[in-house]
This record gives C-alpha cells, structure tokens and sequence, in this order.
C-alpha cells in the first residue's frame, strides 16, 4: 500500500481580541431572509441545549459581534458600529440580539458582505464561543467535502489501488475492487503494471498513473501486464464509477493478513466484512490491523469495526452534558478468534482510539506502535437547509474499562517507533509493520508448540 497521509480531521479555533467599536451614525437597516434567520436560531439552540459543557449566553453574544468586526475589518470596512450586545434572560431574546448584530454588520457593510455572508460568520461565532476546537461551522462545500471523506467520493476508474514496486520501479497493483472494470478483466493482485495505454510506467509517480487510470465513465485504457515474469496480451478496460473504498487488505507471508482503514465511514463495517472474508478464504492464520493516520468517523462504525474481534462486552460508552452514560455494546458479529495486532500512532484519533480502547481492554489484540491522538470527545453533525451544517462536541467517551482518553491518547501495548519515509503496508519500508509480523509468527509459533504441531 503507498504511503497514507491522512490526518485526523480537526478545525482549530482562533483566538480573537477584544475589539473597541467606534460609535457612530448608523446605515439603513438590511434584514435577514427567513433561511438566515432560521440557520442562526437553530445553531444557537444547538450549540446551547447540546454543547457537552454549559454554554455562557453571554460568551455567544461577545464572540458573534467579535467575529463580525474581524471580518468586516478584513473586507476594507473601516466604519464598524455595531450596537453593544448584553445576554437576556431567554434564548429567543438572545437570538434577536444576533439577529440585531447581522443587520446592522450587513447595512454598514454593503455592498462588499451580503446578509448572508454575515449570516455565515455569526454562525461561525456562535461556534467559536465555546472555544472548541472540534465545535465549528462547515459551509455547504466543507460539509460536502466532509460527506465525502467519510462515505467515498465516487469517481470513473478502473477499481485498481497502486503502489510502486521496489525492485522494478513499475506501478503493481496493491488491489483490486471486487467486481470493478479490471477484476472483471482479470487483473490480479501483485501484478505490474508496465505501460498505460503504451506509455510505459517505469519511473511513473503514484500520481501520474493515477491521473492515466482515472477518467471518464465509459471511456477506456488499455493496460500492460507484468505476472510472475510473464508479460501478458494489454487488457482493454472500460472505465465505471468506483467508490472509493475505506478499507483495503492483502496476504502477508506467513498467511498474516493485513487491513488498513483510513477513515470510519457509513460503509466500513460492510467493507471490512469483504476483507475478513476473502482474508478467511485464503487461510489468514492472524491480521493485523492498521489504524494509522486514520482520523476516525462515525462512532457506529467504530462500534461495527470493534464488534469484529470483540465477542461480547461493551465497546464505548457516551457521556451527556447531563451525565446520561449510554453504552454500546458489541453486536454479536465477531470472527473466530486469531491472534491480532491494531497499529496506531499520533494521528490514531477518535473512532480509532474508540476501536483501538475496545480492543485493548478487551484484551483480544495487541495494540503496537506509539501514543495514539488523545481526542475522547463525540461531535454529532446538523445539517442547515442551505447545505451548511454545525458540527458540535456532544459528549465525551469512555473504553470499556472507564478510561477518558482525552488528551491523553492510548498508550501501546509494545511502542515501535514510526521510521522516518515509511510506506504503510510495505514491510521493507514498514519497521512497525515489521515488528507486529515479527511478534504475530513468535505468537503463531507458540500456538503450535502448545497445540503439539
């Protein structure tokens, strides 16, 4: 597998200093469409019946009318008078207080800022005011975006995943998607890939034969294969749509089969049965895991993920702003056990802390490699009609043995350092990979020796 860059996804809020506003006439009043004004009120009953801590009324007001001065300022605005704000005793009568804040930002700032755009930034305050990195406001092409990191973009392909081969310098082919163009053409794991529609590819970046294998619906490439020393008649392909996938696995000597996840996605717990599958299928005697870089997802799909080594049991549990713990225990799907690795590093984070918590406190794998992220805490995503969202810290999880990660990150069973320019799922480029194949066949040898074979 080439080498994954994924890190975890985090928004950082910004620090904003408190602004003195110059008083001065004010322009004529600009109001707010019915969408904006719904967008504000519902992000501000969001945030504050749903924030994981209490929210101060207050703060929302000061960090919405801070954050519209510092982007008026940015768009040449130099007479900034924005009326004072002052939290009243019911969300309602604070909601006006923004509303008040936006008309009076939008008059003194036509035509350069709509609205709507100051809609957006006081949106964008009310999250800032709880000072959260992970609470933040996604405009309809972040949470696009988003959408798309966690559930697979689709794209016109040919459903083949490509690494550089070491010794020869060609593209191989690391995998292939099941039922994709080339599977259906008979492309294999473990081939070369020696030329792209005649162009050879010896020397080709990962990103050049990429951008040669993906294209158009229903157009084609012709490929060039390399197996087992043999160059093989090039293989017409009809490019289709590929959804590209979150979980992709292989055969490592020695009958280890290897998974890696890069994100928890809407499919991953479907996609990782397929792998676990066709792994059983070619007699995995052991796996290994591998949630680096991974950034995390949804918690349902940690809970799937976690349910496939852990049999019963609890897996995670949510704690509420109001101390309402609610535990998720495994599904009752898990495989027959066999000995487990779960490599994680710094960007370990979230769902994958969740499954890496599970796993470890279960004691049902080892988890190798350094200290994960550190993010114990659950956002929950709110969609706003205009294809905007909020996404907000919710609440904070525990590992089935009550430990609250957050900040503190998990701690590996056996610390392997990360070697520098390593390429994950290349054991020679790989020492963390090296070392759980190492310990996973001295594990396998103790089985036999006690199992008498």
């Amino acid at each position: 597998m080439k080498s994954r860059s994924l890190r975890p996804l985090v928004a950082f809020a910004l620090a904003t200093a408190f602004l003195q506003f110059p008083i001065g006439s004010a322009a004529a009043p600009t109001h707010l469409s019915g969408v904006d004004a719904g967008e504000i009120s519902s992000s501000y009953a969001y945030l504050t019946d749903n924030f994981y801590k209490k929210v101060d009324p207050q703060a929302v007001l000061h960090s919405v009318r801070t954050q519209l001065a510092s982007v008026m300022r940015s768009a040449g605005i130099r007479h900034i008078a924005l009326p004072p704000v002052e939290a009243a005793t019911n969300a309602s009568g604070n909601i006006r207080e923004i509303d008040r804040e936006v008309e009076a930002a939008a008059a003194e700032s036509r035509p350069k800022l709509s609205a709507h755009d100051l809609s957006y930034v006081a949106i964008d305050g009310i999250m800032r005011a709880v000072n959260d990195r992970y609470t933040v406001f996604l405009t309809p092409k972040e949470f696009a975006g988003l959408n798309q990191g966690l559930d697979g973009g689709d794209f016109g392909g040919t459903g083949i995943v490509i690494q550089i081969d070491d010794k020869t310098k060609y593209v191989s082919v690391e995998n292939v998607v099941p039922d994709g163009p080339a599977d259906k053409a008979g492309v294999e794991q473990d081939d070369l890939i020696t030329a792209i529609d005649g162009a050879s590819t010896k020397g080709m970046s990962l990103n050049q034969a990429s951008a040669k294998l993906r294209g158009k619906e229903g157009t084609r490439v012709t490929l060039t294969l390399q197996r087992e020393g043999t160059t093989l008649a090039p293989i017409p392909i009809t490019r289709a749509k590929i959804h590209q996938l979150s979980v992709y696995e292989k055969m490592l000597p020695g009958k280890i089969g290897y998974i890696a996840l890069t994100v928890f996605g809407r499919e991953t717990g479907n996609e990782l049965n397929t792998a676990l599958d066709r792994l059983a299928r070619q007699g995995a005697r052991a796996l290994v895991l591998d949630l680096r870089d991974n950034g995390g997802g949804y918690l349902e799909a940690a809970v799937a993920v976690s349910s496939k080594f852990i049999s019963s049991g609890p897996i995670v549990s949510v704690e509420s702003r109001a101390s309402n713990i609610t535990t998720l225990d495994a599904d009752n799907t898990a495989i027959s056990p066999v000995p487990l690795v779960v490599l994680v590093n710094g960007y370990t984070a979230s769902a994958s802390e969740i499954t890496s918590g599970a796993i470890q406190d279960s004691s049902v794998g080892t988890i190798m490699g350094t200290k994960t992220f550190g993010k114990g805490v659950v956002q929950t995503i709110y969609p706003l009609p205009d294809g905007s969202a909020i996404k907000i810290t919710t609440a904070r999880y525990l590992t089935p043995r009550n430990r609250d990660i957050n900040h503190l990150g998990i701690t590996p069973d056996i610390t392997v350092a990360e070697n520098k320019h390593a390429q994950f799922g290349i054991p020679s480029k790989d020492e963390q990979l090296t070392r759980a194949l190492q310990y996973l066949d001295e594990k396998l040898a103790h089985l036999n020796q006690d199992n008498g074979l």
